[in-house]
């Protein structure tokens, strides 16, 4: 009966079952008992396969579960590492901050260093202005003072000259004039050849080639050329002799003049 047993249930089972078939049957128990007998093992039989059928289950479901939580456990150690990594991250991110607010801390200084150099630089060159107007002033002077220490010197010497190379003779003496909205440096009445004459003339310090181009040239030949134009209107019946003053004047600058009929006398002919 034992062996019979354990087929079904677990040696254990199957000899406590055969005890108590034993004694059952000893004590002649009735075939109906024996009928309900033989109905309680067999469900506790179908409830032992469900049991391990569950048993089996939960096996498999908590196999499920540990691999769960392996991989719960890894995704959890990925994470940590990520956080570790973005909190380092985050600390270089904190100390390149304070780099830079330091390094704008020093542009912003330096800013200010600038700008107040700046200001000195600029009341520098306002006092620098101030010097360099005084001197265009004092040039302006010397140079004003020159040209009239020129014509000063031309009234006196340039009538011998023009009695010398023109045959003309002053009939009245130079003076600085204006006529018709021109101011003339030099003008003169004289006579040549018993006919009279008008002497019209321009004084320029220098009349060097290497500071004064051709433009140069042709603007102060032009600028005659309109003193010239303007007595011939106040004077319509007289002869013009235009003619130019300077301390020297450029070989290039006497052909032009002489081109244009204009007299040169330079400062070192007297």
């Amino acid at each position: 009966m034992i062996e019979r047993l354990e087929r079904a249930f677990p040696e254990e089972q199957a000899v406590v079952l055969a005890e108590v078939i034993h004694d059952a049957y000893n004590s002649l128990v009735k075939a109906s008992d024996f009928s309900e007998l033989k109905a309680i093992v067999a469900t506790l039989a179908e409830a032992q396969q469900r049991t391990e059928q569950r048993v089996g289950e939960l096996a498999e479901a908590q196999q499920r579960t540990e691999q769960r939580l392996t991989e719960l456990a890894e995704a959890q150690q990925r994470t940590e590492q990520r956080v570790d990594e973005l909190a380092e991250a985050q600390q270089r991110t904190e100390q390149r901050l304070a780099e830079l607010a330091e390094a704008q801390q020093h542009t912003e200084q330096r800013l200010a260093e600038l700008a107040e150099a700046q200001q000195r630089t600029e009341d520098r060159l306002g006092r620098l202005v101030t010097v360099v107007e005084g001197l265009a002033l004092e040039v302006g002077g010397l140079s004003r003072a020159a040209s009239y220490a020129l014509e000063n010197e031309a009234y006196r010497m340039l009538p011998a000259l023009l009695k010398e190379r023109l045959g003309l003779e002053l009939t009245q003496r130079f003076v600085r004039t204006e006529i018709n909205g021109e101011e003339v440096n030099l003008f003169a009445l004289a006579r040549r050849n018993g006919q009279s004459v008008i002497i019209v003339g321009e004084t320029k310090l220098q009349l060097d080639e290497r500071r004064a181009r051709r433009a140069e040239r042709r603007r102060v030949l032009d600028q005659l050329e309109r003193k010239v134009e303007a007595v011939r209107k106040a004077y319509p019946d007289q002869e013009v002799v235009p003619v130019l003053i300077t301390h020297y004047a450029r070989p290039a600058f006497l052909q032009e003049a002489q081109a244009r009929g204009v007299m040169v006398f330079q400062s070192f002919e007297w």
